[in-house]
C-alpha cells in the first residue's frame, strides 16, 4: 500500500465513523477532531518532499496494509501477570497500556499523593472535563503536521494524568505501552499530562511489543508543566525490527518551570521522535537528551523544535546516536528565538558515530534568531572512531574490540549521566553495554520473552 492510498483510507474511515468516533466528547473536544481532519486533508501523509520529514522514511512505514478499528482492543488475560518490571531498586507505580487504551484492570495505586488523577483519557474527558477541555490540544493545535492531525482524529484513550498545585509526587510513574496480538495494527495513543504550580512529576514510559507483527503506531503526548513545576520525562525504546513508531511530546513551559526529557532508542524498525518545547514563561528552561543505537536496517528520526516566546528562559539540547551495519538516521534540530525573547541562552549538540561505511546519517542543526540580546550555538559531527584514541587503550594491553566497546560507551555515556533517577541510568548503561556488545536482550527477567524478536 503506498502513501496516497494510506492518506485515502483514513479518508474514508473518518468519514465513516466520525460520528462515532465522538464517544459523548463534549462539542470543543469534537470540534478538534474536525479540525485536524481539514488540516490532514490539506497536508496528507508527509513524505520525503516534506523538509521536515524528508529523511524519515515514512514510505517504508506505510508499504504494508494495517488493520485499523475504532474499537476496543483490550487484553483478554491480566496484563499485571506478564509485565514485571526488572529494573532493581526501581520504585514505581506502574500504569499499563493496551495496544493504545489504559488497561481496565490496572492494579489500584493506593499510596498516591492526595489530589493527584491518574486515569484513561477517555475516562478523564467524563469525570473531569473542565481539566481536559482547558490543556487537550492547546499546543499540538500550533503545529500543521499531518501525524498530529492524523492522532487528533482518531485518538481515544491513552494516560491522564493531574497533579495538583504544591505537589510533588512521592514515586516515579512508569507508563508500559503493551503491544499484542495478532495482525498488523494500527494504534493511535494520547496522553495528556497536567503539573499545577509548585509541583513536580517523574515519569518513565516503556515500549514492549509482545509478538513480531507489522505495527504502525501514531502516539502523542502533551505535558503542561505549570509554574516553578518539574518534569523528568524518560522514553525508552524497545521495538522490533518491524515496527514502525511516529512519536511526539508537545511540552508547554510556564514560567520559572522546567522540563528534562530524555528519548532512549535502544531498538527499533523505522522510529521517528518528534519534541516540541515551547518556553512560554521567563526563567522557564527545556533540557533535551537523546541517545539512539541502530544496527542492520533500522532507521531512526529525531525532530527538535525548541520555540524560546518569552526573554530570560535557557535551553540546552545534547542527542547523540551511534550507528552499525547498513542503518540509517537523521536528526533536525531548530531552535527558534522570537523577537520579544531577548536575554535567551540556547545551546544545541548533535553528535555520531558511524562504524561501517554502509551507514547512513543525516544532521542538520538549526538556529531562527529574532532577537539581539542571546547567547545561542549549534554544532554537528558525524564521524568514526578515533584511531588515535583506539591505539592509545591498545597500548595499554586493551584489545581492539573491548577497546572500541570502550570508546563507544564514553561516547554515550554524555547522555547517560543526565538521567537523574540511578537505578533506571544503570540499567540503561547495562542494556547500552549489551546493545554494543551484540547481546541486547532487552529486559532479561521480563515475563514478555523477548529474547526471541529479531
Amino acid at each position: 500500500m503506498d502513501i496516497q492510498k494510506t492518506y485515502e483510507k483514513y479518508i474514508n474511515v473518518f468519514e465513516e465513523f466520525k460520528d462515532k468516533l465522538k464517544n459523548n466528547e463534549s462539542e470543543k473536544l469534537s470540534n478538534y477532531r474536525k479540525k485536524a481532519f481539514e488540516i490532514f486533508q490539506k497536508l496528507g501523509i508527509p513524505d520525503n518532499k516534506n523538509e521536515n520529514y524528508r529523511n524519515a522514511g515514512i514510505a517504508d512505514i506505510l508499504n504494508k496494509d494495517y488493520e485499523f478499528t475504532i474499537d476496543s482492543r483490550g487484553a483478554v488475560v491480566n496484563l499485571n501477570e506478564f509485565f514485571k518490571c526488572e529494573v532493581e531498586n526501581l520504585d514505581t507505580h506502574v500504569v499499563l497500556l493496551s495496544n493504545g487504551e489504559y488497561y481496565k484492570d490496572n492494579e489500584p495505586i493506593t499510596d498516591l499523593n492526595e489530589g493527584v488523577i491518574i486515569c484513561g483519557l477517555q475516562e478523564a474527558k467524563a469525570k473531569y472535563p473542565e481539566i481536559i477541555e482547558k490543556y487537550y490540544n492547546q499546543y499540538p493545535s500550533e503545529i500543521e503536521d499531518g501525524f498530529v492531525a492524523l492522532n487528533t482524529m482518531f485518538a481515544q484513550d491513552g494516560v491522564f494524568i493531574y497533579v495538583p498545585d504544591n505537589i510533588e509526587v512521592n514515586k516515579t510513574i512508569q507508563l508500559v505501552n503493551l503491544t499484542h496480538g495478532f495482525g498488523n495494527k494500527n494504534i493511535f495513543k494520547r496522553n495528556l499530562f497536567v503539573l499545577g504550580k509548585n509541583s513536580k512529576l517523574s515519569l518513565v514510559i516503556c515500549d514492549h511489543t509482545l509478538n513480531m507483527s507489522n505495527n504502525f503506531v501514531v502516539d502523542i503526548t502533551e505535558s503542561y508543566v505549570g509554574e516553578n513545576s518539574q518534569l523528568d520525562y524518560h522514553t525508552i525504546q524497545n521495538e522490533p525490527n518491524k515496527s514502525g513508531v511516529i512519536n511526539s511530546h508537545f511540552i508547554n513551559l510556564e514560567k520559572y518551570s522546567r522540563c528534562n526529557s530524555f528519548v532512549i532508542s535502544l531498538h527499533c524498525g523505522i522510529l521517528r521522535n518528534n519534541v516540541f518545547a515551547k518556553l512560554a514563561g521567563e526563567n522557564s528552561e527545556a533540557n533535551l537528551y537523546g541517545l539512539n543505537l541502530t544496527d542492520k536496517d533500522q532507521r531512526v528520526d529525531n525532530f527538535t523544535l525548541i520555540d524560546h516566546v518569552v526573554p530570560n528562559c535557557m535551553s540546552n539540547e545534547l542527542y547523540k546516536g551511534i550507528l552499525d551495519e547498513h542503518a540509517q538516521g537523521s536528526f533536525l534540530g531548530r531552535i527558534l528565538v522570537r523577537k520579544n525573547a531577548q536575554k535567551t541562552e540556547a545551546y544545541q549538540t548533535n553528535n555520531n558515530l558511524c562504524l561501517t561505511p554502509q551507514t547512513k546519517m543525516r544532521t542538520r542543526p538549526q538556529l531562527e534568531i529574532y532577537a539581539d540580546d542571546v547567547k545561542c550555538s549549534h554544532g554537528a559531527t558525524v564521524g568514526q572512531l578515533g584511531q588515535d584514541a583506539l591505539m592509545y587503550l591498545r597500548q595499554r594491553g586493551i584489545d581492539a574490540r573491548e577497546a572500541k566497546l570502550m570508546l563507544m560507551f564514553a561516547f554515550a555515556n554524555d547522555v547517560l549521566l543526565k538521567v537523574n533517577i540511578p537505578p533506571l541510568r544503570e540499567r540503561i548503561a547495562n542494556l547500552l553495554d549489551s546493545r554494543l556488545r551484540g547481546e541486547f536482550s532487552f529486559c532479561d527477567h521480563c515475563l514478555l520473552n523477548c529474547k526471541s524478536r529479531s
